[in-house]
């Protein structure tokens, strides 16, 4: 018996009724969301709402700021490990594989030349993202590799950074 057994069993549920849906109405595959940032007073730092949660997010003390939160880059290997993890448990269950955990750790460079005036050759980004995937299952080496194979094609926020599209500034009112 798995871990993970009566949450994977609700999440086969939720799967199986979220496709009937999507079947049903295609237009419902596609959900909308948000998230919205703005600086707080003159400590620099930036809250982020995301749904119906806060975050903090701050520069560290080399770039003024006070380390109340995590920086805008950590925030996005943060985005990548928890999909990821979400991913998997999605693919445990479509694959029906039985696992006790999923633990991901994402690592990243960023070259802040280009963000502090420096002159730069390309556009500042994230560099050397990697990430290292633990699963905790039972079953031969054959179906992990399966269930990282499915992860790596159906994981949206690694095929968001793979394979980035186009991002437009719109005006505001």
């Amino acid at each position: 018996m798995s871990a993970l057994d009566y949450y994977l069993e609700r999440k086969s549920v939720v799967l199986a009724q979220r496709r009937a849906d999507f079947t049903a109405t295609p237009e419902k595959a596609t959900v909308r969301i948000q998230a919205k940032s703005w600086v707080a007073g003159n400590t620099g730092a930036r809250p982020v709402k995301m749904g119906e949660t806060l975050f903090i997010t701050d520069s560290a003390p080399a770039l003024a700021g006070h380390a109340l939160g995590p920086t805008a880059p950590e925030m996005l290997l943060g985005a990548l490990a928890s999909c990821l993890v979400h991913t998997y448990l999605i693919q445990a269950v479509l694959l029906d594989i039985p696992i006790d955990g999923v633990e991901i750790e994402v690592h990243g460079a960023v070259p802040m030349g280009g963000v502090v005036g420096l002159p730069y050759e390309k556009p500042p980004q994230m560099e050397e993202i990697t990430y290292t995937a633990k699963v905790l299952t039972s079953v031969a080496p054959e179906e992990v590799e399966r269930m990282h194979q499915a992860v790596e094609e159906t994981c949206p926020v690694l095929n968001t950074i793979r394979f980035p599209t186009a991002v437009t500034r719109m005006n505001a009112p």
